[in-house]
């Protein structure tokens, strides 16, 4: 898998679980709403530490500048 997301990319996914992360806890969200915002802040955090979102592939997408390389 050759990493497509720049830092950027990955800060903002971060800061995105974080914050359903904190609306959960606080029981801002519940029920299936909490749940389908928590598998994707979970997959925001998972894509964030390896640097590879399968979705930018079909569309050719890379959020990584050039000097990041």
């Amino acid at each position: 898998m050759k990493k497509n997301m720049g830092t950027v990319d990955r800060i903002i996914r971060i800061i995105l679980a974080i914050v359903v992360a904190v609306l959960y806890f606080t029981g801002q969200i519940t029920g299936i709403a909490a749940i389908i915002l928590g598998i994707l802040a979970l997959i925001f955090v998972v894509t964030s530490a390896i640097g590879f979102c399968p979705l930018y592939v079909p569309f050719k997408i890379s959020t990584i500048k050039k000097e990041e390389k």
